[in-house]
């Protein structure tokens, strides 16, 4: 007797957790990755042509979290639910890798050009991350200030001043992405930089570095002598 397809679908995926159980994803093609997530958002499908088709179209696991829900429902037939499932990827991806770097850590400047670009996993709209340190040198505040439309953030000047009077900040970094990819600074990037050094200033913060972030890449104000009057 022939075996019936949803114990066909059920073996094999007793078999992929199996081996993501010892060896995690090592070893895993992308789509094979991208099937076995698929799994838990869609229990009773086989999810293979569903994570080939959506690597066809967007062609890495990262253009296929980024793509509209409403798009994943109307073209591949996924249901809100499992669409957004594929949505919490690089969002739990950002906390976990938040998670690692909790506060009262010790800031380490060496790599902070790495950990700021972490808090920008997933976003595909600009926003502006705002990190304070105390005097020791620890950080007493990391978190999103302003978010923005797809092209542009604000940079939230007195916001930033108020949180670090309150948090009563010596030290403080900012980053910014360009969802283009392009890290290189705008005229009006350099010029609100200067605005929020010279204010900060004023009250005894120090605006160390300006992060500009771009994708898997990241632009240092600081280190590109485009704060010279640091």
């Amino acid at each position: 007797m022939a075996a019936s397809k949803d114990s066909v679908h059920a073996g094999h995926r007793e078999r992929m957790r199996k081996r993501f159980i010892e060896n995690g994803f090592d070893g895993f093609e992308e789509h094979q990755a991208l099937e076995m997530f698929l799994f838990y958002a869609i229990p009773r499908k086989d999810t293979n042509e569903l994570a080939h088709k959506l690597l066809e179209r967007y062609f890495t696991i990262a253009g296929v979290c980024n793509a509209p829900v409403d798009e994943l429902q109307r073209d591949f037939h996924m249901s809100e639910t499992a669409a957004t499932y594929l949505k919490m990827i690089p969002e739990m991806s950002r906390l976990y890798y938040e998670s690692l770097h909790s506060t009262s850590s010790e800031v380490d400047l060496d790599n902070l050009g790495e950990w700021m670009k972490q808090k920008f996993i997933g976003r595909t709209a600009e926003a502006v991350v705002l990190l304070l340190v105390d005097a020791k040198g620890c950080m007493i505040y990391f978190d999103v200030v302003a978010k923005g439309s797809i092209a542009v953030a604000e940079m939230p000047i007195r916001k930033i001043v108020e949180l670090a009077i309150r948090h009563n900040s010596k030290t403080a970094f900012v980053a910014h992405n360009h969802p283009s990819g392009n890290i290189l600074p705008s005229q009006s990037d350099l010029q609100v930089t200067r605005r929020l050094y010279d204010t900060l200033n004023g009250i005894g913060v120090n605006l160390v570095d300006h992060f500009i972030i771009g994708g898997s890449r990241y632009l240092s104000l600081r280190e590109s002598g485009l704060m010279e009057y640091y």
